[in-house]
């Protein structure tokens, strides 16, 4: 394990699925060496939760949207008060948002529109985004060239759990966004995940959980929690051929940067 501690960039800790015993998944990864978390609200309930969860535990931070796969259901009603905690200055990112055409819960248009709000909303409140994109990187690229850029610069996010190909990680990193790689890339079918885990620059790197989905290959099955990113910080850092501590401490860093700690 590393003497470094990690930064799990991406969990739903606030979620159903994990709320009920948070003080003992807390606890496991705090005993992991993860020593910050950013909590991802996908509605108003998730977001009560996180800004009281916030009190209790200052370094777990708070990122809130509404997922492209509910943004039909629910966009117009929660939006009002995640907007509000953004310009309060209670969280620490907007996001998840953007486009999932693979499942399409939602009609393509209203995540469009939903995702143009978020972005608008992020540089008003001159916070980075948190995005989940799904086979739709074309429209994906060409709402954020359009709609994200401040003085011919992209304004600052993160793609959360990448597993796109190696021309669309670069179409990322060549925005000078963040990539994040969850617990997928250690499945033994994620060989084009693998190479782009090895070609993504440190300075771009983030990792994350997706807690409670997509424990890594050595929890495949199980509710996955914070404290397994220790296994998917140590696989990333073999396949780069460096340290898991400079994986974590580079992570970390990356992280804090995006975040503005």
């Amino acid at each position: 394990m590393s003497s470094n501690s990690y930064f799990d960039s991406h969990a739903h800790l606030t979620s159903d699925a994990v709320f009920e015993n948070l003080g003992d998944t807390i606890n496991r990864a705090s005993d992991a060496n993860v020593k910050s978390i950013l909590n991802i609200c996908t509605d108003s309930i998730t977001l009560e939760r996180g800004l009281t969860v916030s009190k209790q535990y200052p370094w777990i931070y708070q990122a809130a949207a509404i997922t492209p796969h509910d943004v039909e259901k629910i966009g117009e009603r929660d939006f009002p008060f995640i907007a509000e905690c953004a310009r309060t200055g209670r969280l620490q990112a907007v996001g998840e948002t953007g486009l999932d055409y693979f499942y399409e819960h939602s009609p393509k248009q209203i995540q469009k529109e939903f995702l143009i709000k978020y972005l608008h909303l992020a540089l008003e409140c001159k916070l980075p985004v948190v995005i989940h994109c799904r086979e739709a990187f074309a429209d994906f690229f060409e709402i954020l060239d359009a709609e994200y850029v401040v003085n011919g610069k992209h304004a600052p996010g993160v793609l959360h759990c990448f597993t796109g190909t190696i021309q669309e990680a670069e179409e990322v990193l060549k925005r000078g966004w963040m990539l994040s790689l969850s617990g997928i890339v250690t499945f033994k079918k994620s060989t084009v995940l693998q190479e782009v885990a090895k070609q993504v620059p440190l300075s771009q790197l983030l990792i994350e959980t997706d807690t409670p989905y997509l424990a890594p290959q050595s929890h495949r099955g199980k509710t996955n929690e914070p404290a397994f990113i220790v296994d998917t910080a140590t696989f990333i850092a073999k396949l780069k051929g460096i340290s898991v501590d400079e994986l974590a401490s580079a992570t970390n860093k990356n992280a804090r940067q995006l975040l503005n700690l």
